[in-house]
């Protein structure tokens, strides 16, 4: 699976928990809202830098566009990561595991790994048609 039919299918399936999720799938999603955020930041910084303040010492940026597709982009995230777990064949609730400081990092882990082979409880292998 490609970078863009990647990011098609995480947005075409904006709120899917169901099914499975290849690695190709997750990490190209990975990248691209990194990237995106990447992007967002610096328009932000271009056209609101100017109206950055001070709370509790700290230096905050006022970051709206950033900020609304963040707020837009959680739920497909949330989504492919639990069809990403579905893919191993592990219930989409582990990500809540990510909650905990070490958590986190074991799915970064877990993610790495290919998906069982061949159809499992949540569905048919999504490499089966590449």
């Amino acid at each position: 699976m490609g970078f863009t039919q990647a990011i098609s299918s995480v947005l075409g399936k904006y709120a899917t928990f169901q099914g499975r999720a290849p690695r190709s799938e997750y990490w190209w999603w990975a990248l691209f809202t990194i990237l995106l955020n990447w992007v967002l930041g610096l328009v932000d910084l271009a056209l609101f830098g100017a109206f950055s303040f001070i709370a509790t010492g700290d230096v905050h940026m006022f970051t709206p566009l950033t900020t609304l597709v963040g707020v837009l982009l959680i739920l497909p995230s949330i989504a492919v990561g639990a069809r990403r777990f579905h893919d191993m064949d592990r219930t989409g609730w582990w990500l809540l595991i990510g909650l905990t400081g070490i958590g986190a990092l074991v799915i970064f882990f877990w993610f790495m790994f290919k998906g069982t082979e061949g159809p499992n409880r949540f569905g048919p292998d999504p490499l089966a048609r590449y």
